[in-house]
């Protein structure tokens, strides 16, 4: 009865990691090792940035999701604490057929020899008995997967898997960070040495591979909104790249604390998603009905940034039955409560 069990609950496990592997319903897989595993298409943009590298140690490797992107092509040293983890990496590896340049130790990662390897990833343990950690907490502590660029040379090559509410004053100088989003879903920040560091901050957007990082200019202009207004995708607002998608795209700011942007032309850029404006006015909580109404919305996405407000009453007041789909946005324009009303381009 037990095997039964444990197989129904396997083949759920795999339903669910189809999300994240294309081969997940032949991967095995606990889910906790599941949770913390990097999807397929992260780990294999984020192996790119080990070209050349002879041997890589994969650090808190789980279940194997990054071991089989670093796996292709060369020798991955495989290090977790716990023995169930590292046997289901060795049979992922299998499954993409990447297993015979691995080697597995069942151990603490701080106790395990690394000299030979020419490249380190690390995922420490971002959850402690179920629950999540402090952004920028993690097992090892991030102070100890810090140090392991200095070791055997200054020029160790060393990323190191964070949760993208990381603080940017905790990233030493001269090191990289680089926040994932797959489409608009913020998945991760990632810690690159300055071995492997090739700007300050970076914003990637996935599956495109697309990448903004800080160039020269000053902030973005502020003005009024414009016929189109520019949700920045969150990875460039934790990038704090938003200046350099403005100039990039010749849009300016709505607020100078708030990341809009808007442009007088349709934009089409992987880094924001882009609305068309059908309505720009100071915010009048008592009036929106009837101006949705009036503009025939019948649905409404409510975007509360930098002005307060429950989003949910506010659902239930509205009361619309328009054909309209729109997006109202609730924010502030050069520091005045203002509401926008968007659909899509």
């Amino acid at each position: 009865m037990d095997l039964v069990v444990d197989a129904l609950a396997q083949h759920e496990l795999r339903l669910l990691a189809r999300a994240k592997f294309s081969r997940a319903m032949h991967m095995f897989f606990t889910r906790p090792g599941l949770e913390q595993a990097s999807s397929e298409l992260t780990a294999r943009y984020r192996s790119a940035r080990y070209a050349g590298a002879g041997l890589v140690a994969d650090l808190c490797c789980g279940i194997g999701g990054d071991l089989v992107a670093l796996a292709g092509g060369r020798e991955v040293l495989a290090v977790d604490a716990q023995p169930l983890h590292l046997a289901m990496a060795r049979a992922n590896a299998a499954v993409y057929g990447v297993a015979a340049g691995v080697t597995t130790a069942a151990a603490d990662v701080r106790d395990v020899a690394l000299d030979g390897a020419d490249g380190l990833f690390i995922d420490p343990a971002r959850r402690r008995h179920g629950r999540r950690l402090r952004a920028g907490d993690s097992d090892p502590p991030l102070e100890w997967c810090l140090s392991l660029a200095g070791q055997a040379g200054p020029g160790r090559r060393v990323g190191i898997k964070a949760a993208p509410g990381l603080p940017h004053d905790i990233v030493p100088p001269g090191w990289e960070v680089e926040f994932i989003a797959l489409g608009r879903d913020l998945k991760e920040a990632v810690l690159w040495s300055p071995a492997l560091a090739t700007a300050a901050t970076r914003a990637t957007i996935l599956p495109g591979g697309h990448s903004l990082t800080p160039g020269p200019g000053g902030p973005a202009p502020v003005r009024a909104p414009g016929k189109y207004l520019l949700d920045p995708n969150p990875a460039v607002t934790r990038a704090g790249v938003v200046a350099d998608l403005a100039r990039l795209v010749d849009a300016w700011q709505i607020d100078e604390k708030i990341a809009f942007l808007a442009t007088d032309a349709a934009v089409h850029t992987p880094f924001a998603r882009t609305l068309r404006v059908i309505d720009s006015a100071p915010w009048d909580q008592r009036r929106l009905p009837a101006r949705l109404r009036a503009l025939g919305v019948g649905s409404v996405d409510i975007r509360r940034r930098g002005l307060a407000g429950d989003v949910g009453a506010l659902h239930k007041q509205l009361k619309l039955s328009g054909q309209v789909r729109a997006t109202l946005v609730m924010t502030r324009v050069q520091d005045r409560p203002w509401g926008l009303v968007c659909v899509d381009v």
